[in-house]
This record gives structure tokens, C-alpha cells and sequence, in this order.
């Protein structure tokens, strides 16, 4: 090719480069995707495919004033504002939960340093999970949090937070020291124990509510010198199925747990006509020698197991496997087509054998024919020696910190693509009233604010408990034209 040739080609290049960017869209000045342009259907995609959801705008700032300049903008449009950080809510709030939002998308916000002399680590809101634990393990440092590498910390960590170690050091949200939030007049503010303190409460509990939060200062811990990921699996029927769940509550209530113990029983279909396939699974942070001592009597008084394992050594090594082997996160995140309930048992009125019973009789009965996917979780929250319960009720704006257990009851169309079928929905309200019907008359349970359930009636009461009052109360004061808002947003 000639010089003349080559120089030609440079110009038409740098001139196509001009007219693609003078033709990007932008919002508030910021770079955004509109309807009809390309890569908008990409971007709107829902996490849980229930949801088809037309955003009006999807903007994507990588500065605090950025995502002020957009705030006000839609707030001077009127529109419904929302930010998503991994895009993983059950329900879509981070596309608005309905059509016409102005997306604050937090990808661009990805930054983590960690001071060398106070160990906080500064955390961008759009960073996932698998990032964190990585970037933090790269420095001997940890944080409570979730399983699935591909969650975005900016909701995990503000609805709650729970995994394995949480028993150990908290909630995510419990470790909050302060967060950069924007507010719905654009004012970008700095909340602490000491700085907007009634926002800094909000926060930990309910931040979409309020304000896009930028980003999180985190308190993190020295890794603990061992971790190990422990399953052991059993094949059951109705009867040994009823028995292990209340032979784990049973355990979980009168047993002094150490803290370095996080664990969940779990219920699914089995491989058999009338079977159950069911898992007691955990974490252990602590030596490998006393997991089996501790674990004994509650496995003696089930069925002889299946199967099981005991993987890890070190702590990032157990947190990688618990994430399926890879906390990288440049991959597919896939999508799933599902329903998701959720209940908090409370600790001071815990299951009662006709419940469990009835929750059994409830799979027995429909569960193990039916072809939809679905599992069930039962996670220990509190018992002896839990850091969660530990926190005072009224420290954060989480609702239901005196819990035992924290379920998650899950159920993926016979596909996993569209439609959910309509007899997913009933199964679903099956599962959760064979529990709540046959507890105490007004028993008091709640549910997880990041297992959403979009059908559920008066949901600030199991959502937010007593916290609730004071929510509403800083939401007139910060947001009063309920800029932040989504289907289950504070109003």
C-alpha cells in the first residue's frame, strides 16, 4: 500500500472514530444507550428472565459527579432513578423493576485499595464479589460476604451481606465504616458514624432507597490460617427428611457453636421415586481436626451418608471452591428464569414439628413429580457465638438480625428459560405458607431483604420489621419526590 494509500486510510478512520463518538448517546453528559441503539438489548437484560424490562436510559458514569450530573437530570425529568451494581436482583430493581428508569449502571466503578496501616479497604460500588475476595486475599485481608463470585457488592452490601463467615465477622453491611453517596438533589455526601448518621443507619440495610452509593470503606480481617468447604450428602425419604431438619435445628439451638462455623442444610429432588436428595454443607475456618468431634452428634442420628468432601486448606483456597472453582468473573454470568421466597425464622420461636412435617409433606406431595428445578436452603444465621446477632437490633436498618435461620426457597422453570409457568408461582406459596401455617398464631417471621420476592402483600413488615417507621422517616428528608425508587423501594 502507498504512503498517500496509508494516510487516506488514517483519515477515514480517525474521521469514523469522530462520527461514532459525536453520535454516542449521552445522559447528563454522561455515556449512555438509548432504545433502538445497539448494544441497548444486551444491556437490559434481566438476571432472572421473569423480567422484561425497557429501561429509558442506561447510563454509565466512572465518577461520583457523573452519577450526580445523571441524578439530577432525571430528577429534573421526573423520572424513576435506580443504580446496579452486578445486576443480580431476584426482581429486577436494577433496572427499575418496571419500564421508563434511568439506569445508573456501576461497572466503571471497580477500584480496591486497602490502607497498609488501618487494613480498610476503599471498594468501588460496581465491583463483584469474586474481585473482592481476591483482591483483599492478595493481601492477607477477608471480608463476610456472599458465595456466587458474579454478585455485585454495591446491593449484596447493602441489604445484608450474609455467607459463611458471617457467623465469624458480621453481615457485609455490619462492616460498613462509611460510604460515598449520591444524593437525590446531586449532593455527593460522606456517611459515617459520624457523618450524616441517620443516612449512614439507612444505608446498612435499604441504600438504593436513599442514594447511588460509589463506594464502600470496608472493615477487613486477617484470613483466618485454615479454611475448608465440608458437605455430606444422604438420599432420604419423607420420614429421615422430616428427621434431619429437626435433628439441625435441634443441634444448631443447644450445641456451643464456635464461630468459625458457618453451615446450611439443603433439600432438592433425589435421584429415586420418592427420595430426597439432602446436604448439610459448610465452611470451617479453623483446624481441619475438630470439624468431625464437633459435627458428631448431629450425624449420628442420621442415615448413613451418600457421599461428602472436605476440600481446601487455606482460606481463599475454601472460598474459591464454595464459588464453583473460579472467582474470576470475566465470563457469562448466565441468566435463569425463576421464583425466589424467602424466610427468617426468628430465634426465640423456632420451627415446630408440625411445620416441618408439613414442609416435607409439601415436597413429598408435589415437589418430587413435579418438573420444575427448585431447591431449598436453609441457612444457620445465628446460634451460639454468631457475630450477626451479636449487632444490637436498631444499630443498622437491617431488620431481622435476631434470626436462626435465614431460608431461600428457589424454584427455575422446567428450562430455565421463559415462561415461568403459573403453577411455579402456587408451588412456591405452598412451600412458605406449609411453614408459617403451622407455627404460633401471629408468629413473627421475616424475610431476606436480597432473596426479593415481587409478589409479596405488605412486605415492608418481614422485609424491614421495626426499622421500617424510621426508614420512611429518612426518605422524606432526603428524597422527598422519590427519585430512588423500585418495587420494593422505601415510600
Amino acid at each position: 500500500m502507498s504512503s498517500n494509500s496509508v494516510r487516506a486510510l488514517l483519515l477515514f478512520l480517525s474521521l469514523a472514530q469522530c462520527v461514532v463518538f459525536a453520535s454516542a448517546a449521552t445522559y447528563g453528559g454522561v455515556t449512555a444507550l438509548l432504545q433502538g441503539e445497539s448494544g441497548y438489548d444486551t444491556a437490559r437484560l434481566a438476571f432472572n428472565k421473569r423480567f422484561n424490562i425497557l429501561p429509558y436510559v442506561i447510563t454509565y458514569p466512572s465518577t461520583a459527579d457523573q452519577v450526580a450530573a445523571i441524578v439530577q437530570q432525571g430528577a429534573s425529568e421526573k423520572r424513576q432513578v435506580v443504580a446496579r451494581s452486578g445486576g443480580h436482583s431476584y426482581i429486577a430493581n436494577g433496572l427499575g423493576g418496571k419500564n421508563g428508569a434511568v439506569v445508573v449502571d456501576l461497572k466503571n466503578f471497580t477500584s480496591i485499595t486497602v490502607n497498609p496501616g488501618t487494613f480498610y479497604a476503599v471498594v468501588g460500588a460496581g465491583n463483584r464479589l469474586g474481585k473482592v475476595a481476591s483482591t483483599l486475599s492478595a493481601q492477607g485481608r477477608a471480608l463476610p460476604h456472599g458465595t456466587c463470585p458474579y454478585v455485585g457488592i454495591g446491593g449484596h452490601a447493602t441489604y445484608g451481606g450474609f455467607g459463611f463467615a458471617s457467623r465469624m465477622w458480621g453481615l457485609t453491611l455490619d462492616n460498613i465504616v462509611s460510604a460515598k453517596v449520591v444524593l437525590a438533589n446531586g449532593t455527593i455526601v460522606t456517611t459515617s458514624s459520624t457523618q450524616h448518621q441517620d443516612l449512614f443507619w439507612a444505608v446498612r440495610g435499604s441504600a438504593s432507597s436513599f442514594g447511588i452509593v460509589t463506594s464502600f470503606t470496608f472493615k477487613t480481617y486477617p484470613q483466618p490460617a485454615h479454611g475448608y468447604t465440608f458437605s455430606y450428602q444422604f438420599h432420604l425419604d419423607s420420614a429421615e427428611a422430616s428427621n434431619a431438619l429437626l435433628s439441625f435445628q435441634d443441634f444448631t439451638r443447644t450445641t456451643n457453636l464456635p464461630p468459625h462455623i458457618g453451615f446450611e442444610i439443603t433439600f432438592s429432588k433425589g435421584w429415586s421415586a420418592g427420595r430426597f436428595y439432602v446436604e448439610l454443607i459448610g465452611q470451617w475456618f479453623a483446624d481441619p481436626a475438630g470439624l468431625e468431634p464437633l459435627l458428631k452428634p448431629l450425624l449420628d442420628k442420621l442415615p448413613a451418608r451418600t457421599g461428602g468432601y472436605r476440600r481446601g486448606g487455606t482460606y481463599i483456597q475454601a472460598i474459591t471452591d464454595v464459588a464453583g472453582g473460579d472467582l474470576s468473573t470475566n465470563g457469562d454470568q448466565g441468566t435463569d428464569t425463576f421464583y425466589a421466597k424467602s424466610l427468617m425464622v426468628p430465634a426465640s420461636s423456632p420451627l415446630t414439628a408440625n411445620a416441618v412435617n408439613a414442609f416435607v409433606n409439601t415436597l413429598t406431595s408435589t415437589g418430587l413429580s413435579t418438573n420444575l428445578n427448585w431447591w431449598v436452603q436453609i441457612h444457620l444465621f445465628g446460634g451460639a457465638n454468631s457475630a450477626i446477632n451479636a449487632v444490637p437490633a436498631g444499630a443498622t436498618s437491617f431488620g431481622r438480625r435476631d434470626s436462626l435461620f435465614t431460608m431461600q426457597i428457589y424454584t427455575s422453570s422446567p428450562t430455565y428459560a421463559p415462561p415461568f409457568p403459573d403453577a411455579g408461582f402456587t408451588f412456591m406459596n405452598n412451600i412458605l405458607n406449609s411453614f408459617v401455617n403451622n407455627q404460633p398464631s401471629g408468629w413473627n417471621y421475616g424475610m431476606y431483604t436480597n432473596y426479593l420476592d415481587d409478589k409479596v402483600q405488605n412486605w415492608s413488615a418481614p422485609y424491614y420489621g421495626a426499622q421500617y417507621t424510621r426508614l420512611q422517616s429518612i426518605k422524606k428528608a432526603v428524597d422527598p419526590n422519590n427519585v430512588f425508587n423500585f418495587l420494593t423501594s422505601v415510600a
